[in-house]
């Protein structure tokens, strides 16, 4: 796994982060530190830590108007961690498909009707 894609899972796996993202997200203009600290619950500095760690990892970035300074979310940064999940995702479906077509092959001979799995043998 690249540097860049373990930054991102690491920026991602803080909850607060993810929070500011999807703030960040639904403004299309962006929004300010002081704007975005209004709605959670932690003081202006620790937003603007955060959001350092969204620019650093590119799922942010600045623009200056002026004094101000507005954080935009720049989703396209977080494809190949999506992808790297998706083909996870699909790898884990290809062994649990083979892995229930197994058990499906084998079931009707080792388990007999009315009977269920992990019940004891006959008594002959």
């Amino acid at each position: 796994m690249s540097d860049t894609l373990s930054g991102v899972f690491a920026a991602l796996a803080d909850p607060m982060r993810r929070r500011l993202l999807d703030d960040l997200d639904a403004r299309p203009d962006g929004a300010t530190a002081t704007e975005l600290a209004r709605a959670v619950p932690v003081t202006r500095q620790a937003v603007v830590k955060h959001l350092q760690v969204l620019v650093r990892t590119g799922l942010a970035e600045t623009r200056r108007h002026g004094r101000e300074v507005r954080y935009l979310a720049r989703p396209a940064s977080a494809r190949p961690a999506a992808s790297w999940i998706e083909e996870r995702a699909s790898a884990w479906e290809r062994r649990l498909d083979r892995l229930t077509t197994l058990v499906g092959a084998r079931a009707p001979d080792e388990v007999a009707p009315g009977r269920g799995p992990g019940s004891p043998p006959p008594v002959r």
